[in-house]
């Protein structure tokens, strides 16, 4: 299960994450993400809670930062996935 606390302040739509990202809820997140993208809000995903994050989870959020998104995370792991992701696009 995940949880996805959607709000926005002055600066961008807030996307506040927490469980596990997987299945289902990857399609869900990207659904909150289309949402923004539609209203023309910069996006900022905070994996604040996050337990897990399987490959399309973790492939979504690749594509998410491609296409303009912050990412931050809390927590050793998040922070390390957030970290490759972004080292990953800066080779492309």
């Amino acid at each position: 299960m995940l949880k996805i606390t959607a709000f926005t302040d002055r600066t961008a739509a807030i996307l506040e994450l927490e469980g596990k990202l997987v299945g289902c809820w990857v399609q869900e997140l990207e659904s909150c993400w289309q949402r923004a993208l539609i209203a023309n809000q910069r996006v900022r995903v905070v994996l604040k809670a996050v337990t897990f994050i399987d490959a399309a989870g973790r492939e979504l959020l690749a594509r998410m930062h491609a296409g303009g998104a912050e990412l931050a995370g809390e927590g050793c792991m998040t922070k390390a996935i957030i970290e490759k992701i972004y080292q990953e696009d800066d080779r492309e």
